[in-house]
Order: structure tokens, then sequence, then C-alpha cells
């Protein structure tokens, strides 16, 4: 703040030196003039001048300090008060300027919150006319045609679900309940939503669970296990998908193994992004890129590493470590 100070008053302090070092020459010039008294007048002058910077110096930047120290809350209410007419209207714009952003803000976010309040209605809207296809579908008696039906109606199915999830992850704080879940029968309830398409695609599950309870949230932890059994039955074709858990360093440990095309080892660091899908087969259709991000943010809040291992054209590993107990329960302060 010093060297800004210095370089804002840099005219008027040349000036004044610039007035000091005129009147010692003009008195070098005239030998009437005593050089002594000139010399001493100058000495003065420049030490109370050097005096009057150093309080002006504290007086004037100390609202520009605090503006620059502001929090960018939008909150005028620290900011110190305006003394000079300078800081006054500067001080009068910022609050001008500050309540426009605050009302512009506001807006948006009742546009956004109405926005998701309709999408999550017509979603809820979209359910009846998806429960009443499911059961047209179930009187198909054409087999293939049933196959190809519930496959397209399970597709539409995992998009509504993604998107309801998607829309309530930022208030997912206030949406947790935590209890012991049986893993066991949120995988059986997975799985049997994937049946039709693990039939198609002659897909099957190997469950080998030596742990079978975890303290989690059971609604989140069906959605993640969901985006992530869609991947590997998705990319996988008559291949056994192995579903693993066990407790590894006191935690458990949840493995999803499937033998399908893998990721590349460039993508791997990208797959958590979200709308990234693949540089090896970018222009596949099926993929929205949405899966694992969501998974991953969903995992955050519930305190869930997840870990992608894969190798191209030999399968991809998903390995989900829940926190302990005891650290699940003071982390969330419960």
């Amino acid at each position: 703040m010093i060297k800004t100070y210095l370089k804002e008053r840099r005219s008027w302090i040349l000036t004044i030196f610039f007035l000091q070092f005129f009147t010692v020459f003009i008195a070098y010039l005239d030998q009437a003039i005593p050089l002594a008294p000139i010399f001493y007048s100058v000495f003065l002058a420049t030490v109370i001048f050097l005096i009057f910077l150093v309080i002006r110096y504290k007086k004037e930047t100390h609202f520009y300090r605090e503006i620059a120290e502001w929090d960018k809350g939008l909150d005028v209410t620290n900011l110190a008060a305006a003394e000079s007419p300078f800081e006054k209207v500067i001080e009068e714009t910022i609050v001008k300027q500050t309540g426009l952003l605050q009302d512009e803000a506001r807006h948006h976010r009742e546009l956004l919150t109405q926005e998701k309040d309709d999408l999550l209605a017509w979603i809820h809207e979209m359910k009846t006319p998806l429960t009443a296809m499911h059961l047209i579908i179930d009187r198909v008696e054409d087999e293939t045609i049933k196959s190809q039906l519930t496959y397209e109606w399970l597709r539409i199915h995992l998009l509504l679900d993604q998107q309801l999830h998607q829309k309530r992850i930022p208030f997912i704080e206030n949406d947790l309940y935590v209890e012991s879940v049986d893993v066991e029968d949120v995988l059986y309830q997975e799985i049997k939503t994937l049946q039709s398409w693990c039939i198609q695609k002659q897909v099957g599950f190997d469950l080998q669970l030596h742990v079978k309870n975890v303290v989690t949230d059971a609604k989140w932890l069906s959605f993640i296990l969901r985006q992530l059994l869609s991947n590997a039955v998705k990319y996988s074709d008559g291949a056994d998908i192995m579903i693993k858990s066990d407790i590894v360093a006191e935690k458990v440990v949840i493995q999803i193994i499937d033998c399908g095309r893998g990721i590349d080892a460039k993508d791997l660091p990208r797959i958590f992004e979200k709308g990234f899908t693949s540089t090896k087969n970018h222009q596949e259709h099926a993929a929205t890129g949405m899966g694992l991000y969501l998974a991953e943010r969903v995992a955050k809040p519930l305190l869930i590493h997840m870990d992608v291992t894969s190798q191209v054209d030999q399968g991809t590993t998903v390995t989900l470590t829940f926190p302990k107990e005891n650290e699940f329960v003071r982390m969330l302060g419960m």
C-alpha cells in the first residue's frame, strides 16, 4: 500500500522537491540572499512535509485498505466509513453497485430454484407414463421386440433418474440418513433393475461379499452403485461382472470388476470430469459422461473414496472405500 500511495502522490512529491530545489537554486544565483538560512528553511520544510506525508498516508489509505481487504460476499456493512468527498463518492458507488449485484443474484437464484422445481416436477410426471409403458411392454408376446423395448425403456428410466438426483445433489447434506445398510440387498435391487439389459448383453454377476453391511446412506449408495453397474453392463458383453466386498485397514471396501473394453490410460485422470466420455471412442453417442461424475459428487459428502483402475480390452475395476464408522460420525457431527 505504501508503494501505491507514493505512486498516487508522485506528482505532489515531485512538485514539492522541485520547489525546494528551485528556492536553493535562486538563492545560489542571487548573491544578496544568504544560503545558510535558505538551507535551514528548506530542511525544516522537508521534515514538515515528510511528517505531513506520513500522517496523510495513514489517514487517506485507511478507507482504501478496507476496500482491498473487503470480503467478496457483497456485505458493505464491514466497509470503513468514508471521510473525504472523494471517498464518499466511491462509497456511494460501491453501495449502489453492490445493491444491484445482490438484486441480480437474488433474481438468478429464484430463477434457478424455479427451474429446478419445474424439472423435478416434470421428472415425477414422467414416471407415470413410464410405469404405464412398462406394463404395456410386459404384455408384448414377441420376446425380441419385448427385449428391445425394455432396453429403451430402461435407458429412459436411468437418464431420468440421473437428472432427478443431479438436481438433488447440491442439497444432499439435507437429505442424508446414515444407518447400517445391507449392501447385498442394495445390489440385488439394482441388479434386478438391470436384469433385462443384462440378459440382452449376456452379462452375469458374481457376488463375493465378505462384508455385507456398511454405515452410509442407503438411497445415495444405491445411486452410486446404479451408475457404476450401468457403466459396467454398458461396456461389457458376454462376461460376468464381479462384485467383492472386504475389510482393508479397518475400512469396508467394495470392488466392481468388469471385463469390458477398459479405459485408456490417458483418459483415467479425466473420467470424473463432467461430460467427459472418451478420446478413443469419442464419436459414441450412447455415452453421456455423467455417470462417474455424478457418482463421485455423491461419494464426497458420504466420505466414500472412489478409485478406478483399468486396462484397454482387459476391463475396469472401481473401488469404493468407506470411512470407519466413528470417523464418519465424527466428521458429520452426528
